[in-house]
């Protein structure tokens, strides 16, 4: 797992960011198919899958860029002291939070 200074968080965000509008922008392209669809049906399901496999690509994408997938578009990079957080839509990386405190715990970086 990486330590990420503030300032390597930072450089590496836009991209973190650009990645996850496009599987966001995906995933609810999928979910418009599957709530217009009738539930059983295979075009529901099929859009279900896709569901998955673009918040599950989006998943191994941000671990390849040595973060921390906490949920659907919620990442952590790792500090060795803590994590600097992000939640897609936030604009900014912005926060942090010890390793027991989590996402509720989390604080502004000053």
């Amino acid at each position: 797992m990486a330590n990420w200074s503030l300032e390597s968080a930072q450089a590496m965000f836009p991209d973190v960011k650009a990645r996850t509008a496009r599987a966001v922008e995906a995933a609810e392209a999928a979910l418009e198919r599957q709530q217009a669809a009738q539930a059983g049906t295979p075009e529901f399901e099929a859009a279900h899958r896709d569901v998955e496999a673009v918040v599950s690509r989006w998943a191994r994408e941000m671990e390849a860029l040595g973060l921390v997938v906490k949920g659907p578009w919620l990442v952590d990079f790792d500090t060795g002291a803590g994590y600097y957080c992000w939640k897609w839509p936030e604009a900014e990386l912005a926060h942090f939070h010890g390793y027991d405190e989590g996402f509720v715990g989390r604080v502004r970086i000053q």
